[in-house]
């Protein structure tokens, strides 16, 4: 009856740490409407990188230009001077490393 009790808490002790270690991938998977915790840190370095980016440019005389990013996407919106700064921004955003795409809802005011 000893080794019955070992065995079955060995068995127990398995599938207690299987269920553990499924519970922490799953909890850290990304979901079409959420991201891992890897990529919700990819996705701020980006956000960071492209309103630096934006922040940097000589040509661009823009404040107004709220930037985020999901998965890679950059969504960009806000207000501009012109057509020009609209179209510069975006190509600046398409420039920086991870951006996958770029979702342009900027407005020249």
């Amino acid at each position: 009856m000893n080794t019955f009790n070992q065995s079955t808490f060995k068995f127990f002790g398995i599938a207690f740490l299987a269920a553990m270690l499924l519970a922490t991938i799953v909890g850290c998977a990304s979901t079409s409407k959420q991201s891992s915790t890897g990529e919700y840190i990819d996705d701020t370095v980006i956000t960071n990188k492209v309103k630096a980016a934006i922040l940097e440019d000589k040509e661009l005389k823009v404040t107004e230009i709220n930037v985020e990013t999901f998965k890679g996407v950059v969504q960009m919106s806000g207000f501009v001077s012109s057509q020009s700064d609209i179209n510069r921004a975006a190509t600046i955003a398409r420039s920086v490393e991870g951006v996958k795409s770029v979702k342009n809802d900027m407005r020249v005011k």
